[in-house]
């Protein structure tokens, strides 16, 4: 049996001279020389009684040599050298290649731009069965599959996600028997997943943040000896329990630079399976952006998706647009730590406008056929709300009825018609429809432009703010905008939606949507039981809740109101009936009958009465939604976050959308949907519609004179 090796780096130079991860911040040049000398002899002797260590010469102005578990992954006689991420530490790589070499190790060196920082971030399963492979902060996805390669070993991926443990190692050890001492909290849940997998739960050592600060994971495991910087009574007696003698030295001066008793050892002498070969998981592939990447922030936004959603990316070439209206291109490889990961990561960047590059490089979408109405089949493809199109047979064809979370259907493929794709609801899906699975042969037309097309004075085209949220003081500019557009919808023969809750009627909103419906500038109205009963008991009563409009104070059986008047209604048959009768002679609901303005009321379990005209089948509600909602330039969703989700989920890019509501978190929820043309308004919905009025009057008054 080979005696086991270790590889130390005395600390005659090290200081923490530099920040590069968030341990070192407030601790330039405040650890003990003397202290940390102390320390590491404690540690040496240590692994030292236990092991052969072999010592590399520390090199002056690099005062991180010490931490030489990062000078590169070493199995058998192979050596894969680290590549440093930080420009602080690469000057430590030629002294530990030499060192490799002069030892006897055939050194493997990753390309200059390749991120890689050694045992850090890869470590061995002690009974060397496969390679667990951490990325993230110091090193690449994509050096994964060179050292699955070189080292003829499975690689499991790991996606660190918390920058405290920077690398693998500083949250995660292996253990003799299979058990793992970890940190959950640390990874993403597809690495969770992944962990849980693989290691059975009996065997898992999940430890709490109190354990991992101290960098309990970052041990050193030899035989039943695991040894570390400091461990909690629960974590000793759990070790102790598994089997394990706890062996506890303070390393805390080199803790002020992010490393401890794992990080200031390599363990050079590692099993090896010979049954054992390389695999990897990883998925490349190649992806093409066009439009005005830069200034409309395209680029950044998806190399962020890419990297929170635990892949890793390589910018193959860029190219800049050279005037202001001129198009960028970007050609960008994507890497997943598996497929499913690379499913969902394009399925995001589909939705920003991203490509095959080639028509070489597109394929066909994959379809499979529904098996069971009303069910989608495994992997189907969740439709967004931008203008979408498929690839059949070579050609590509344009989604109809475009909405988010849907599934595409295509029809047409036996040659009885001309072949169609539209977005269906699941429960639309009929037995023996084919349907888009997976993410080839899928594009989005999504226009991708510049922040400041809007700006020109002479432009006739209406703009919002950037899928902002508006504040207080911008309500103002907003509802001049809104108003400006209004009116150029009913000009042309549009059509403009309101979502309304009940809060337009309590905050005294009615007169004006009211007025909104009657001068045109409304064509459909949405919302639920509660918004016309209360409208209903304004209009008939002089109360919204009980409460007196006019005078704001409750008043005495108030409350009972809103009961009489679903029972004046439900008398009459339906609220058209009690318009007719002249029940009913004012207010949005009565304006809404006079005008022709047809309106939904979709039910719920909360719904006093309810009303004859509320829909209590909620799937018939959602298709007289969608009904609604077709054809729409515009659509108000007035302090209403239900029912303005709901239909703002069937409603495809391209409409004006105005979410209003005095509660921040909701307007962010309604108007944070991607779309470029929708804003939210923080405040109050009464205030909101008065300016809306007045600002409409403005605009439709007689031009006056001023006469000095």
């Amino acid at each position: 049996m080979t005696e086991l090796r270790f590889l130390m780096c005395a600390p005659d130079h090290y200081d923490v001279d530099y920040i590069i991860n968030p341990w070192m911040e407030g601790n330039i040049h405040k650890s003990s020389q003397d202290r940390a000398v102390e320390q590491w002899q404690n540690l040496y002797q240590i692994i030292k009684d236990r092991v052969i260590v072999d010592l590399v010469p520390p090199a002056k102005g690099w005062p991180d040599m010490v931490f030489t578990a990062n000078a590169g992954l070493v199995l058998g006689d192979k050596a894969v050298v680290s590549r440093f991420y930080h420009p602080e530490r690469q000057g430590e790589e030629p002294y530990f290649k030499a060192w490799f070499e002069e030892n006897g190790f055939t050194a493997y060196e990753l390309p200059q731009d390749l991120p890689f920082e050694g045992a850090g971030d890869a470590l061995f399963d002690r009974e060397g069965r496969w390679l667990w492979a951490g990325y993230g902060f110091r090193s690449e996805l994509a050096s994964h599959g060179y050292l699955a390669e070189w080292l003829d070993i499975e690689v499991l991926s790991l996606h660190l996600v918390d920058d405290r443990f920077y690398h693998l190692d500083t949250c995660f050890c292996p253990l003799q028997g299979g058990y793992l001492l970890y940190y959950p909290a640390a990874f993403d849940g597809y690495s969770n997943r992944v962990i849980e997998g693989r290691v059975p739960a009996s065997k898992r050592i999940a430890i709490a943040e109190a354990d991992a600060v101290n960098f309990a994971c970052n041990a050193v495991n030899i035989g039943d000896t695991v040894v570390m910087n400091k461990a909690s009574a629960e974590l000793r007696s759990r070790l102790t329990k598994a089997g394990f003698e706890l062996v506890e030295t303070p390393l805390t001066e080199f803790l002020k630079a992010g490393g401890a008793s794992k990080c200031l050892t390599l363990r050079v002498t590692e099993p090896i399976m010979p049954d054992r070969h390389a695999s990897l998981t990883l998925e490349s592939r190649v992806l093409e952006m066009r439009g005005h990447l830069l200034d409309a922030g395209v680029v950044s936004r998806a190399l962020d998706l890419i990297v929170e959603g635990g892949g890793s990316f390589q910018v193959l070439n860029f190219d800049l647009g050279e005037q202001r209206n001129s198009e960028s291109s970007a050609r960008i490889k994507l890497t997943a730590p598996s497929h499913s990961v690379m499913e969902e990561l394009v399925s995001q960047l589909i939705e920003i406008g991203a490509i095959a590059p080639t028509e070489e490089d597109q394929k066909d979408a994959v379809l499979e056929g529904v098996t069971k109405t009303g069910v989608a089949p495994d992997d189907f493809y969740v439709s967004t709300i931008y203008p979408t199109e498929v690839r059949i047979n070579g050609q590509w064809i344009r989604v109809e009825n475009q909405r988010m979370d849907g599934a595409i259907a295509i029809t047409g493929l036996n040659g009885s018609g001309p072949i169609q794709a539209q977005c269906k609801v699941l429960r639309d899906l009929v037995d023996g429809e084919s349907v888009v699975v997976g993410v080839d042969g899928i594009r989005t037309n999504r226009k991708i432009t510049g922040r400041d097309t809007s700006k020109s004075a002479n432009s006739q085209e209406f703009a919002f703010m950037a899928n902002g949220v508006s504040s207080e003081r911008r309500v103002e500019l907003v509802v001049e905008q809104i108003a400006w557009e209004l009116r150029q919808i009913r000009d042309r023969g549009g059509k403009t939606v309101v979502v309304a809750g009940p809060v337009v009627i309590h905050t005294g909103g009615a007169e004006h949507l009211s007025g909104l419906i009657r001068d045109g500038y409304i064509h459909s109205l949405l919302g639920g039981n509660a918004i016309a009963v209360h409208d209903i008991e304004q209009a008939t009563m002089g109360t919204s809740l009980g409460v007196d409009m006019k005078q704001g104070v409750a008043v005495r059986g108030g409350h009972r109101h809103h009961l009489k008047t679903i029972n004046t209604i439900r008398r009459h048959g339906n609220i058209a009936k009690a318009v007719e009768a002249g029940a009913i002679d004012q207010g949005v609901m009565y304006e809404c009958v006079k005008n022709d303005v047809p309106f939904v009321l979709a039910g719920s379990i909360r719904d006093d009465g309810p009303l004859p005209d509320t829909v209590t089948d909620m799937v018939i509600a959602q298709e007289q939604y969608a009904e609604q909602v077709q054809g729409a330039d515009m659509i108000l969703m007035l302090s209403s976050m239900l029912h303005s989700i709901g239909v703002g989920n069937m409603t495809p890019a391209g409409v004006k959308l105005v979410c209003v509501d005095i509660n921040p978190a909701v307007v962010t929820k309604l108007a944070d949907r991607g779309s470029l043309e929708s804003v939210g308004v923080v405040t109050d919905v009464g205030l909101f519609l008065s300016l809306l009025v007045q600002q409409l009057e403005k605009l439709t008054a007689p031009y006056q004179l001023v006469h000095a």
